[in-house]
């Protein structure tokens, strides 16, 4: 059965709720005989302090998406190599093999610019394997086994690069999936947090009170101002 993606429970940046459990942590600490007595102890500020470590330190998403970016641009250097490769081999073939040709068209080259990544790969591995096969026939043309070694390290090299470009996709979907799991559990602690913070503070100290108070989006903020201001 396939893993039903998740969402977030949040409706602020992730930075902002690392932000409002940094804040409530310090309040944590200096209320911490009023926790005690809901059993929020000094054990269960620790599990809440690692949490919310644990999510700061995970990397954001500018992190994963700049890492995919390297290795597109490193798959996408990789592709001209390989392209300029059969290129080379290619003008070489033409010198003794008709374009237009049935024994030219195995080399299956037509519209190389436009292959998908799968099909540039085939065609580097089909243009070195066709081109030994009819070295001999090619003599004089200039071609050598080298030239046909280089078109098979060329895609040997994109294939490699092809690997790293669908990992960095697929470490930054996991990395994204793992970080609105945490970011989750971070949440719903921080409102048991505050909902208790609340309760301690409700009928005894108003400003005491608001600092459990979690605002989840500017609007709302400004909204509470202007009526703590009316």
């Amino acid at each position: 059965m396939k893993k039903q993606s998740v969402s977030r429970e949040y409706n602020f940046s992730d930075a902002e709720l690392y932000t409002e459990c940094s804040e409530r942590i310090q309040y944590l600490h200096r209320d911490a005989s009023e926790f005690n007595s809901y059993g929020f102890d000094e054990k269960s500020r620790s599990v809440f302090e690692k949490l919310v470590q644990s999510f700061g330190n995970l990397p954001d998403d500018n992190e994963l998406v700049g890492d995919q970016m390297q290795a597109t641009q490193k798959k996408n250097d990789t592709a001209e190599s390989l392209k300029t490769a059969i290129r080379t081999v290619m003008t070489r073939v033409a010198v003794k093999i008709d374009v237009k040709s049935g024994k030219y068209r195995k080399f299956g080259t037509q519209k190389m610019n436009d292959m998908s990544d799968a099909n540039l790969l085939l065609c580097g591995l089909r243009v070195a394997r066709v081109a030994e096969q009819l070295l001999p026939f090619l003599d004089g043309s200039g071609l050598k086994m080298e030239l046909i070694d280089r078109v098979r390290l060329c895609a040997k090299a994109f294939e490699t690069s092809l690997h790293i470009q669908y990992d960095k996709i697929a470490e930054r979907d996991i990395a994204v999936e793992k970080r609105i799991e945490l970011g989750n559990a971070v949440y719903r602690q921080l409102v048991l947090v505050c909902n208790i913070g609340k309760d301690i503070w409700a009928e005894h100290n108003k400003a005491k009170y608001e600092n459990y108070t979690i605002y989840e989006s500017n609007n709302e903020q400004k909204k509470n101002r202007k009526k703590a201001a009316a």
